[in-house]
């Protein structure tokens, strides 16, 4: 058993607060709500242009530029300001990085939400979390171990984060309820899935909240849970996958969590049970093998003592406004369906990284190519 630490503090949460204008939010909400407009591609407009009202007037000509036949769906005033409306009425806050209820260990990623829906006890939010994943068929060992787990890091003073899945997910939320725990969801805060843990729901958010960056009304599709992954690693020092078979969701979050520098923790099964085979593979990668809570609180007491170093992401560097017409041939004939890295594809295109980096900026709004982390590819 971990003793309780009372108010335990994790460094990267001391900083300053800013807020958004009430203009401003809404220019960041029509921003985001714009096709072929994700987390990546705001922060590079918003840099490039000083302001999301500029972007927003500029979408139209890049999108020409990147090739599409027809100008993507923008986002109107009057749609974002009855979103923000309805998001009130829900009791749900659309914050910004820096403001107060965005988790701050999200907020230096360099695909966090612009706007992140928050709703419920929002200050558990500036909490250090630990992540509790695992498999939605656990076994009953698996299922008493992730509650047993959870109970000890919330008497220890952690928040629980995990994504409202049934099996291993709902058992760390119960068995945290009152230390409080964070739901990462993966559609709107009104389209809860599964549908028999809305009274889940409702239960945490009385000590605890529940966190989305997709729009109210959005049903989750499968796609978009690996998205959500990268939110329940993202706002944690440390993810612990409980169970998992081979190619489960909850190694997609190991994974995401081990490229975000988020410490990984496997919990060891026996070889004969496949939902431990995702766990062994784990260990023998290289993540740590916990057995009890303190193992957890050992790894990550050192990593809240220091302030977490700020990344310095793709999209924050200057871009050319008009990248000329041989770099933007030479940059579209190497993309293809099968990803290339950006390094490789600035080398290959003999290009200056600015040139590159806005030639992917207008293909990707014209809806013609996708980001996998430092990786890129035609659609």
């Amino acid at each position: 058993m971990v003793r309780p630490q009372g108010d335990i503090v994790d460094a990267s949460t001391i900083h300053h607060t800013t807020r958004l204008t009430d203009a401003q939010r809404i220019d960041w909400l029509r921003l985001i709500r714009s096709d072929n407009v994700g987390p990546r591609t705001f922060r590079s407009l918003v840099n490039h242009f000083g302001s999301a009202q500029v972007a927003l007037v500029r979408l139209p000509d890049l999108a020409r530029r990147g090739g599409a036949a027809r100008t993507g769906r923008i986002c109107s005033e009057d749609d974002a300001r009855a979103e923000l409306a309805a998001s009130k009425r829900l009791g749900v806050d659309l914050v910004a990085p820096d403001e107060a209820g965005y988790p701050p260990r999200l907020a230096t990623l360099d695909d966090a939400p612009p706007l992140l829906g928050v709703r419920g006890a929002i200050e558990v939010l500036m909490r250090p979390m630990i992540a509790i994943v695992g498999s939605r068929n656990a076994s009953g060992a698996g299922l008493k171990f992730a509650g047993q787990l959870a109970h000890d890091l919330s008497e220890a003073g952690f928040v629980i984060a995990s994504g409202l899945a049934r099996g291993v997910d709902q058992a760390a939320h119960r068995l945290s309820l009152d230390g409080g725990t964070v739901a990462v969801l993966a559609g709107g805060h009104d389209r809860i899935y599964p549908p028999e843990h809305v009274d889940l729901l409702a239960a945490l958010l009385g000590a605890g909240a529940a966190i989305s960056e997709m729009p109210l009304g959005h049903g989750p599709r499968a796609r978009d849970f690996p998205r959500r992954n990268r939110l329940i690693s993202g706002v944690a020092l440390g993810v612990v996958v409980v169970e998992a078979a081979h190619r489960s969701g909850s190694l997609i979050t190991a994974r995401i969590a081990a490229e975000q520098g988020r410490e990984v923790f496997a919990v060891p099964g026996s070889p004969l049970d496949p939902r431990a085979a995702g766990t062994n593979d784990l260990i023998k990668q290289g993540a740590t093998l916990i057995t009890e809570a303190a193992d957890v609180v050992n790894a990550v007491a050192p990593i809240m003592e220091r302030p977490i170093a700020l990344r310095e992401p793709d999209g924050d560097e200057p871009f050319d406004l008009e990248p000329d017409a041989g770099d933007r041939a030479r940059v579209v004939k190497l993309l293809g369906p099968t990803p290339i890295s950006l390094d490789d594809l600035i080398r290959m295109a003999d290009a200056s990284p600015a040139a590159v980096r806005a030639v992917l900026l207008e293909l990707e709004l014209a809806g013609r190519l996708e980001r996998r982390g430092g990786m890129v590819s035609l659609i």
